[in-house]
């Protein structure tokens, strides 16, 4: 099925990023019944969107510094089983403080797993294929929001939100045992990969773009660098617009537009399935542009600003429209403008920092990032409730959009060595 064994890594990282989407979304899914059992307020559930990425966002970094020592393939199996337990511990909280704590230490296993995927693709994949390798596997995200939608919201209905989560948990300890039988490290590890496979891997990772074949930069230099800093930045308004689509949407529908939890888990499928398809072809457009420009670096800024210039369009008409219909299209066009740039985010980070600085300059970039994890569902909780509707954080959503896109065009260029600095002071 797979003729190069580097592939079946990205199909088994794409199951895994399908599942982590499952679990994020299935508490969303069933926030209405979690709600109404607790007795909770908008600013409570807020306060509990916001648990698992307290948590995420710390580990983010260390999850990636742990794969730059012990690499990715145990951190990973790991993270994969810790999550996994804690989602099944969701099903046997019985407060709001419980429920915390099971979401803090939920988002604290799931920490490692974008910066342990990103550092497994930079090992297995030639440069030339990065971009494409991670569109595909986190491809898989919006799929398994697609697929936790109506399995929890009618596995809820029928049998109780906590089934649901014992459910996701034994799915996600039988994933775990196949990621550690079938993977490894370094494509040279493993007797699956054929000679000419790794020749073709090991010869595409030495590309002139990649710094770690001239020069080896400091950790803080790096993570100092104006387009590091700055992707960063991109990459916050990015995910504070993917949480607040991915905690308060479903709400909203049944909040703001009436609709019942049955209806609610069908029609959310719609901006999960077109924001897969975003996912999976930006990295391909962003390849092919490279592949006719030869500009690297263009390749990825024109994805990263059209995606986030027309996602912030559609989610500030998201404010304005009067049904559901209405929002559920415009927000299904907003997350496939945004899921176009899911990928590239890495891929500048791939392209521009030392191989052996990958997991640990990705964590960092993603610890900052995810902050708006933190931030966007409590916000929005508060903002609720103290508007009595959602407008205000649509309008506030899609204007980190547009900051993020600005950002990009003016700040985030090429990082030259020391060498291509040298060479480019020699008069001509």
């Amino acid at each position: 099925m797979f003729r190069k064994y580097r592939w079946f890594i990205i199909f088994l990282l794409f199951l895994a990023g399908a599942f982590n989407y499952m679990d994020r979304v299935a508490f969303s899914v069933a926030a209405p019944f979690i709600s109404k059992e607790f007795n909770l307020t908008p600013s409570q559930m807020g306060l509990l969107f916001s648990s698992f990425f307290l948590g995420y966002a710390i580990f983010n970094f260390i999850g990636g510094y742990l794969a730059d020592r012990f690499g990715p393939r145990k951190v990973f199996g790991g993270a994969l089983g810790l999550w996994s337990i804690f989602v099944g511990v969701t099903a046997v909280t019985y407060n709001f403080t419980s429920l915390y704590i099971s979401r803090l230490f939920f988002g604290f296993a799931e920490g490692p797993v974008a910066t342990t995927s990103n550092k497994m693709v930079n090992n297995w994949f030639p440069a030339k294929e990065r971009a494409s390798a991670i569109g595909i596997y986190t491809a898989g995200m919006p799929l398994g929001g697609a697929i936790a939608a109506p399995l929890v919201g009618l596995v809820s209905i029928q049998y109780g939100w906590r089934t649901a989560f014992i459910v996701l948990m034994i799915l996600g300890l039988i994933l775990t045992y196949f990621w550690m039988k079938l993977t490894k490290d370094y494509p040279k590890q493993h007797p699956k990969v054929s000679g000419a496979e790794l020749k073709e891997i090991l010869q595409g990772q030495n590309t002139v773009s990649d710094p770690s074949s001239t020069e080896k930069l400091s950790l803080w230099k790096t993570i100092k660098h104006p387009t590091i800093l700055f992707t960063a930045v991109a990459f916050f308004a990015y995910n504070y617009n993917n949480f607040f689509f991915l905690t308060w949407f479903p709400s909203y529908l049944t909040d703001a537009k009436n609709l019942t939890v049955h209806d609610m888990s069908i029609v959310t499928i719609i901006p999960w399935l077109v924001g897969a398809i975003g996912l999976f072809f930006g990295g391909f457009i962003s390849d092919y542009i490279y592949k006719k420009t030869k500009k690297l670096m263009f390749s990825r800024k024109v994805i990263l600003v059209t995606g986030l210039f027309g996602s912030a369009i559609c989610v500030g008409f998201v404010a304005i429209v009067e049904t559901a219909t209405a929002a559920v299209a415009l927000m299904a066009i907003a997350v496939f403008f945004l899921y176009l740039t899911a990928m590239i985010y890495w891929a500048i980070i791939q392209d521009t920092v030392p191989s052996n600085n990958v997991g640990t300059a990705g964590g960092f970039v993603h610890l900052i990032s995810n902050i708006s994890g933190i931030i966007a569902p409590t916000v929005t909780g508060f903002l609720v409730q103290s508007t009595g509707g959602f407008s205000i954080a649509f309008y506030l959503a899609a204007t980190l959009a547009i900051l993020g896109a600005l950002v990009v065009v003016f700040f985030v260029k090429p990082i030259k060595t020391a060498k291509e600095k040298k060479l480019s002071q020699i008069p001509m």
